[in-house]
């Protein structure tokens, strides 16, 4: 086992209800679960979002923890969150990473695995 070893699974799910197609506007919904699978406590003390739209426009997106918190886990705890992006266009990729701190201070990334946010029926 790590020292450090933070895992993160991402779950992201269309919002119809809060999308407007008509007006270029996509709404999803992306639930994360991160998981503390290492041998010490860390926590998340900042996010990196790369979010690329179905016309390859790329934004990114920084700030201060998750969800307005900055979880320590230890060993063996998740923290699981929902947060939102919309989109202009039905389809398009969020991938990043966290910034965390081990218990003895120092600083270490978690990479976040590119995901797709989709439409359904926009993938064949």
């Amino acid at each position: 086992m790590k020292p450090y070893d933070l895992t993160v699974t991402v779950t992201p799910q269309y919002l119809p209800d809060q999308s407007e197609p008509d007006e270029q506007q996509y709404v999803f919904a992306y639930t994360v679960r991160i998981t503390n699978q290492g041998e010490h406590a860390a926590q998340v003390i900042s996010r990196h979002w790369i979010i690329t739209d179905g016309r390859q426009n790329v934004q990114e997106v920084r700030g201060l923890g998750v969800v307005g918190q900055q979880p320590l886990l230890a060993p063996g705890e998740s923290f699981e969150y929902t947060s939102g992006c919309p989109l202009p266009t039905p389809i398009g990729t969020m991938r990043g990473e966290y910034h965390c701190v081990g218990e003895n201070g120092v600083p270490f990334e978690v990479p976040i695995g590119e995901f797709v946010l989709a439409m359904p029926r926009t993938l064949h």
